[in-house]
């Protein structure tokens, strides 16, 4: 087993993960930029590092200063959480020839799932559904315009190497194809260095549901379970719970089967999410793989009674996953709300200077965050607060406790987006488990024509 850890991120996950370690005897070390030398994940870890300036990219996403701080702490192995460079293969080749053990896949899979249109191909190859859509990157804009043209609208353009609803567009016509390839494209690059595009066949309102894979280093993989994830605006997620409550029993071990199937065709390891879409006439489609630990992950060790962490960190030390493939079953039913700190009704982000904040505990109950009174968020970063965690015996019990938390929630000092989760709380389209990816565009669209950046 490791020694020593460091956390390659920030925030509620960077918490996370030291507790985690802490809880298994494994020391750890927390970098952290100028901006968040205050931030509790540095409060946790037995050693710190500061890795830079403010900007991510002048900190966290800055690869030489990582490695750095591992080797000059002797750190066994280095835990990037996700986002910043949970999914970059050269980060994990660069640790690999350092010596120093990437807690995720190896880069021979970030390599191939990362990459959204390979991740598409060498599905269809496995025989699992895919939706229509081009056969590798696009190399032009003709190349997209002709193709739409042949699957016929809408469509969307999506960065190959994305994530997270960044370098994504919906195209309803030829017209709007242009601009819409450019914006993509220009985004991608930002987002995330490449400026590579894919197109597939836009559904129209579609259940998003993901499905919790594990595999080990010796050939052993397993799947935990689905998460719904269909409560999202412009494709960042707001609510997710497990398991899926518009699924059926039939439909469940199918997608499982799949999804089973399709992470030991790849040989997969370490821990992910196999992402499929399910349409209105019942069918599911693979879109993506997050080949990471996903935000969400928190409904599924509830309802599964697993510490995803540790197992991941217990895989990348070399032992054998001890779970059945297909067999877990879940017991209750688990809800996240994630809380940000933006205005509720213009979802503007809002940083500021948190004067007090409480959460209601209770049986069932989790809370993920790394705010404290007095801690100033900064502007650089994503605008997550906390995740609150529920988990009831059963969906409408999860619904009432989430109600009951958020409502004696308190959190002084900025605004969040708590109000609205409270609406959406009790909305019979939520309460009914109808809802779709659209919800937000439907029940909120005056939020939802802000001008894209």
């Amino acid at each position: 087993m490791f020694k020593k850890i460091l956390v390659a991120n920030r925030g509620e996950i960077a918490v996370r993960i030291i507790w985690a370690c802490q809880e298994m005897g494994i020391r750890t070390v927390a970098v952290y930029s100028e901006a968040d030398r205050d931030a509790m994940h540095v409060q946790c870890a037995d050693e710190i590092v500061c890795i830079g300036p403010a900007r991510s990219a002048d900190s966290y996403l800055r690869i030489p200063n990582v490695i750095s701080a591992a080797e000059i702490t002797d750190s066994d192995a280095i835990h990037p959480g996700y986002g910043f460079l949970s999914e970059n293969t050269h980060f994990a080749e660069i640790c690999e020839a350092c010596k120093i053990k990437f807690i995720g896949p190896p880069p021979r899979i970030l390599n191939l799932m990362g990459d959204k249109a390979k991740a598409r191909e060498t599905m269809k190859k496995e025989k699992v559904p895919v939706i229509p859509g081009s056969k590798g990157v696009l190399h032009s804009e003709e190349m997209a315009l002709k193709l739409a043209e042949e699957i016929g609208y809408p469509v969307m353009l999506k960065a190959s190497a994305g994530g997270g609803g960044r370098g994504m567009r919906i195209v309803r016509a030829a017209e709007e194809l242009s601009t819409a390839y450019r914006t993509a494209q220009n985004e991608a690059e930002k987002a995330f260095s490449c400026p590579d595009l894919y197109l597939e066949k836009y559904l129209e309102s579609p259940k998003h549901i993901e499905v919790q894979v594990i595999g080990d280093e010796h050939g052993n993989v397993a799947v935990l379970g689905e998460r719904e994830c269909s409560m999202q605006r412009r494709h960042q997620k707001l609510i997710e719970e497990a398991p899926s409550p518009s699924i059926t029993d039939k439909q469940r071990r199918k997608l499982l089967k799949t999804a089973l199937r399709a992470a030991k065709s790849v040989e997969y390891s370490s821990v992910g999410t196999f992402e499929f879409l399910l349409d209105k006439t019942g069918e599911f489609y693979f879109i993506e793989a997050n080949t990471r630990i996903q935000v969400e992950h928190p409904v599924t060790e509830f309802v599964m009674s697993i510490d995803l962490i540790q197992e991941q960190i217990r895989i990348s030390a070399g032992e054998k996953l001890g779970l059945p493939a297909l067999d877990m079953q879940p017991r209750g039913h688990s809800i996240e709300c994630r809380i940000n700190a933006e205005d509720a009704d213009t979802f503007m982000p809002a940083p500021g200077r948190i004067e007090s904040v409480t959460f209601p505990g209770g049986p069932g109950v989790r809370v993920d965050s790394a705010v404290y009174p007095g801690y100033v968020i900064p502007p650089y970063y994503d605008s997550l607060l906390a995740k609150v965690i529920v988990c009831g015996k059963t969906r409408d019990e999860a619904i009432e406790k989430m109600k009951r938390t958020l409502e004696f929630s308190r959190i002084s000092g900025t605004k969040t987006n708590i109000p609205l989760h409270l609406k959406i709380l009790q909305d019979p389209e939520f309460r009914d488990g109808t809802y779709t990816t659209s919800f937000m565009d439907r029940y909120f669209p005056k939020r939802d024509r802000t001008p894209e950046k």
